[in-house]
């Protein structure tokens, strides 16, 4: 059984896709990247969480820069999450089935291609 992955709040998840997209970043360039205007000790308490979560790690610059980035990937991320869900479904070949009963003809093909 794969460990749970992290449970993400809003601003936690919105943080993770900054950096995912941008790959390191500042705390004040992730203010920048973000849609509404917060507080550095805001995002500061964000990243902290992220940390001890094991999803960020900082990057120390020169002088008192720091910036960070993600450990994984949005996709690896995707995948545990993915993961997780079908082992703690009780029925894993239904919760499969009914995933894939909801995937687009296109997703199938990429599907069968994988396997």
């Amino acid at each position: 059984m794969t460990s749970e992955p992290q449970r993400l709040g809003p601003l936690e998840s919105q943080v993770l896709d900054v950096l995912w997209q941008a790959g390191s970043c500042t705390i004040r360039q992730i203010i920048n990247h973000l849609e509404r205007d917060l507080a550095y000790t805001t995002i500061a308490t964000v990243l902290g969480n992220l940390e001890r979560k094991e999803l960020v790690v900082p990057l120390r610059g020169q002088g008192k820069s720091v910036s960070f980035r993600a450990v994984v990937g949005r996709e690896e991320h995707a995948a545990s999450v993915m993961s997780h869900a079908l082992e703690t479904s009780g029925d894993r070949a239904a919760s499969m089935r009914f995933f894939v009963q909801s995937m687009s003809a296109e997703e199938i093909e990429l599907l069968r291609g994988f396997l």
